[in-house]
């Protein structure tokens, strides 16, 4: 086992989908404002979601490898657990349990959580083998964005299956293990008071080069668009599909960052598309260091004009 992958990782994805800050406006009567507001915010809305239910399931993934009875086998404390949070455990009945309670920041400390993370396993599954899931269920779990204070609350279930087995722990030696994430609602709280249920279909394939990279894809087909990963209304009540069409792809030698991907939302007052891993000026780059990462939005406008956004995460 090689030592980079032996990390609190709490730490992954917790970095890499940063909340971006979008301001509504009123709209104007050619509706190029409105169309300008529910392009971004509702990037900045699914962005926000996908950090939030990624950085929970990879949470719900490690926490479980490190208890003996839904595994398999050992160790116990192979990963850290997550940064400000308690967990307790029930794996004496038919179903075993992991609950996880947030109350402070994550471990890169961008993001407040409160709330609980529910992780359930039957007691004739271990989690090590092929097709084995977790069902993981979130109560009032809140994620507030440390620089300005905007958040979002989720509620509900989701269902991780270990499409090829093994367990990430062994990732540099067994080479790559896919998981599946599935959920036909997860309800959605916004800052501005507005409730949403949004369904969920994604792949996530792990890998080891030079530390965990993961790649994530949609799995869903809605209508004739392929490779959906999120589907539901958005904040407006207007109906949406995100599309990834370009893998969103995290890696460990970039502190867990998102460092490349395209989404395409659809089904909106317009199509809008949306690309990361950028520097300022909307390029390509390598990993930053410190500094900001950027996603490219851009959309047409009701005088059919395109439009661009670069917005930091």
């Amino acid at each position: 086992m090689k030592k980079l992958i032996i990390v609190s990782m709490g730490l992954l994805l917790s970095s890499s989908l940063l909340f971006t800050a979008c301001k509504k406006t009123s709209t104007s009567s050619s509706g190029t404002t409105e169309i300008a507001n529910e392009s971004q915010v509702q990037s900045d809305d699914q962005s926000a979601e996908a950090n939030a239910t990624d950085e929970f399931t990879t949470d719900a993934s490690t926490v479980s490898e490190n208890v003996i009875a839904v595994t398999g086998n050992g160790p116990q404390t192979f990963f850290a657990p997550p940064c400000n949070a308690t967990i307790t455990y029930d794996t004496l009945n038919a179903v075993r349990t992991i609950t996880i309670t947030y109350n402070g920041l994550n471990c890169v400390g961008n993001i407040y959580r409160t709330g609980t993370l529910t992780i359930s396993i039957p007691a004739g599954q271990q989690w090590k083998n092929a097709g084995a899931q977790l069902t993981i269920t979130a109560t009032n779990l809140k994620y507030t964005r440390v620089s300005n204070n905007k958040s979002i609350t989720i509620n509900g279930s989701e269902v991780i299956t270990n499409v090829t087995g093994g367990l990430l722990r062994n990732l540099a030696t067994v080479g790559t293990i896919t998981h599946t994430i599935a959920s036909s609602g997860i309800n959605i709280t916004f800052d501005d008071g507005s409730q949403r249920s949004w369904q969920i279909a994604k792949q996530r394939v792990f890998t080891y080069s030079n530390g965990i990279v993961i790649s994530t894809t949609g799995t869903h087909t809605e209508g004739t668009l392929t490779g959906v990963s999120e589907w539901g209304s958005n904040r407006f009540g207007n109906a949406f599909v995100t599309q990834i069409i370009d893998p969103m792809v995290i890696r460990q030698d970039c502190n867990f960052r998102l460092t490349s991907g395209h989404v395409k939302h659809s089904k909106l007052l317009r199509t809008v598309d949306v690309t990361f891993g950028l520097d300022a000026q909307g390029n390509p780059t390598s990993c930053p260091g410190t500094g900001n990462y950027y996603m490219k939005i851009v959309w047409v406008n009701a005088l059919g004009v395109s439009v661009t956004a670069i917005l930091p995460y």
